[in-house]
């Protein structure tokens, strides 16, 4: 009777709400299945693809999408979108580049402005949504801008280096699993993808922020009439995508062991895809970090495997396309049955 009782304050039946997981699920099973068929097809078609160097590069180039896309899980559940995600992970790397290399903190100081910076533009985006009202797609358009524009000023057009800087691009290339134990060398990025996964994982399925999270987007009005602070838990939605993306800027910082001022716009796409594919609703209030995972997964093994076969750069992007309007499609129908 309470499953019901919180189904109806929701506003759908219980019989919906269980159709809803099982379709959920479903997507998600599938979209894990379309993984496991991209891999077993690259691999009878070429013998290059499942050698062990490029599963490793097929999960390096993950990383940082990846981490984006968990970033961006959080705001989408909630029927929203954040834009800026490309351009705030460039402004973070340019900040955690800055403090590091110009102002001459210790590395670990750089992390954490780079992390912060994420939160504050993630802060101020949820603080425009829902406090200023302004609809995701233009607040967060507005802080694509303002990020972008602020990494060239900050960082005088040119790229920060961190050749300076002794083990920096250890963070993200080294291989702490590769010390422990030899010939098994999977850089950190990739750890780092996974323990974050982990953790929004735990974020978003048993604490309080995810509970009200999937609320939101399930029927905010009837969220905000239950007594829930809806513009103030929103705030908080948008700062935790903005430090995943913080994460993400070091990553991609340290990779390159250079923080470039003019990349990351079009990241947010890739980012929005994984997520879409990976079976969180567009509408709001369904959504999953495993699906996520297996989303930035099948983006990064579907672009490593065309190129593989030599499939022309814009043929790629066909494909991802066709990929991405597939995805949005069986969305689609999954909440007409829904509905």
């Amino acid at each position: 009777m309470k499953k019901a009782a919180l189904a109806l304050e929701s506003g759908q039946n219980p019989g919906n709400r269980t159709f809803a997981f099982k379709s959920g699920f479903l997507q998600q099973f599938l979209a894990f299945g379309s993984l496991i068929a991209l891999v077993v097809v690259f691999s009878l078609a070429s013998e290059n693809f499942f050698r062990f160097s490029n599963i490793v590069g097929i999960l390096l180039s993950t990383a940082v999408i990846g981490v984006l896309a968990l970033g961006a899980t959080f705001v989408i559940i909630t029927g929203g979108i954040d834009l800026s995600v490309g351009t705030v992970m460039t402004l973070s790397a340019v900040m955690t580049g800055v403090s590091i290399t110009f102002w001459g903190t210790p590395i670990w100081i750089g992390l954490i402005v780079g992390v912060l910076t994420g939160a504050a533009c993630g802060l101020v985006s949820g603080y425009a949504v829902s406090r200023l009202k302004i609809p995701p797609f233009i607040a967060t358009l507005a802080m694509m801008m303002v990020a972008k524009g602020l990494a060239l000023v900050i960082s005088g057009t040119k790229p920060v280096y961190f050749t300076k800087t002794p083990g920096f691009s250890e963070i993200a290339l080294g291989s702490v699993l590769g010390d422990l134990i030899p010939g098994f060398d999977i850089p950190n990025a990739v750890l780092v993808f996974f323990l974050a996964a982990i953790v929004g994982s735990v974020v978003l399925t048993r604490t309080l922020v995810g509970r009200y999270n999937f609320a939101i987007g399930s029927n905010e009005e009837a969220t905000r009439l239950s007594g829930v602070n809806v513009n103030l838990w929103k705030v908080v939605i948008y700062t935790i995508t903005g430090a995943f993306t913080g994460i993400a800027g070091i990553l991609i910082a340290s990779r390159l062991n250079s923080a470039q001022p003019a990349l990351g716009q079009g990241y947010e796409l890739e980012a929005i895809a994984a997520v879409v594919i990976g079976g969180t609703s567009l509408s709001g209030g369904k959504g999953t970090i495993v699906g996520t995972v297996i989303g930035a997964l099948i983006m990064s093994v579907l672009t490593n495997g065309l190129r593989i076969l030599s499939v022309p750069q814009e043929w790629q992007t066909v494909v991802v396309g066709i990929v991405i309007f597939l995805a949005v499609y069986v969305d689609i129908i999954r909440r007409r049955k829904t509905a």
